[in-house]
């Protein structure tokens, strides 16, 4: 029981190299929620907003490792030409058709759902069942916008002008359908050749040496520890995991762990069996509300620059789970210092 309240993110006070694992392992940068009817001078010491890395690069793990992933970066599917995106979907989901409902138009929504469904009952370990989940983005007016969530949690969108609702959706679908056809085959899983091939590339990438990959407190070690924990796993499953440690990396969260003398290893066996949460999000949204009352504008323009990120990997076929994250923890943000602001009005 103690080691288990010990390794709990929590939130506690103690961040100094004598507080127990259990504050120094927590998601959040500053003391979340306490200090937002502080006076901005209790604030001036909470960091401002470090730069978002560049999709699923291992340098979010202590500036380790970003090279060796491959195709994990960004999905299956990112070339530039948008024709050229569309004649591929349109590719996989007529052989898709072909093979499991025969000649003819196929219903792509259907068609996501039943692919999810089927892995489940052949023994996939999904922990929150089958259910792919949209999301239409508010609009009066085309063009329309829809997200998809599989079920281990990536995220794809609209990739085309959609005038219609129906159309958005079935355009996300085709895409999620894509990827999630292209994720099972073998080369998509994580193998010893694989994480020998990827340590090797980060390795040269890095000017390092055998004995890095070696050292679990390296880098270029932590990168090969995360491989070799996920074994066996397809790229998409690898990619939902690496979403949290990015998230992590964008919001500080790293590199205040580490300043509280927690090890890379340390950092990586707790977040590698942690699911992206709501109490997770509440506190990154804290670090944030915390940065704005310190610096006035610092949500609007990170949320300008992730709505760009978001939008432009939309639009290449891009699996977006991290930018969309990035962006609900910043609305999150704004609802929690509306909030604050509000309760410290005077009353009537």
């Amino acid at each position: 029981i103690v080691r288990h309240q010990r390794l709990q993110p929590g939130i506690g006070f103690g961040s100094g190299a004598t507080g127990t694992l259990r504050s120094s392992l927590r998601p959040g940068v500053t003391v979340p929620i306490a200090p937002l009817l502080s006076s901005p001078a209790s604030l001036a010491a909470s960091s401002g907003p470090p730069p978002p890395p560049p999709p699923l690069q291992l340098h979010s793990l202590y500036g380790g490792v970003g090279a060796g992933l491959g195709p994990v970066a960004g999905g299956h599917c990112n070339p530039g030409n948008p024709a050229v995106l569309k004649e591929a979907v349109e590719a996989v989901v007529r052989s898709f058709a072909k093979h499991t409902q025969g000649y003819g138009r196929v219903n792509v929504v259907e068609a996501l759902q039943e692919f999810w469904q089927m892995k489940l009952t052949r023994g996939a370990d999904l922990r929150n069942g089958a259910l792919v989940v949209y999301e239409m983005v508010p609009s009066n007016s085309p063009p329309y916008v829809c997200y998809v969530s599989l079920p281990g949690g990536s995220c794809f969108g609209s990739f085309q002008f959609c005038p219609t609702k129906a159309e958005a959706r079935r355009s996300a679908a085709k895409i999620a359908l894509m990827n999630s056809v292209f994720n099972e085959h073998p080369s998509r899983r994580i193998t010893d050749d694989f994480i020998e091939k990827s340590v090797n590339e980060a390795l040269a990438s890095f000017n390092g040496n055998r004995e890095e990959a070696d050292n679990p407190n390296t880098g270029i070690g932590a990168f090969r520890f995360m491989l070799e924990s996920n074994k066996g796993k397809s790229m998409l499953e690898f990619q939902e995991l690496m979403t949290v440690f990015q998230l992590l990396h964008w919001n500080g969260s790293l590199k205040a762990m580490r300043e509280r003398q927690c090890s890379r290893q340390e950092v990586l066996a707790h977040y590698s069996h942690r699911a992206l949460d709501d109490d997770m999000r509440t506190q990154m949204a804290a670090d944030w509300v915390n940065r704005e009352q310190s610096i006035a504008g610092t949500i609007a323009q990170e949320l300008a620059t992730t709505e760009r990120e978001l939008e432009d990997a939309r639009l290449a076929g891009r699996e977006l789970r991290f930018y969309k994250e990035k962006k609900d923890i910043l609305m999150l943000a704004v609802g929690q210092l509306s909030a604050a602001n509000t309760a410290t009005l005077p009353s009537h």
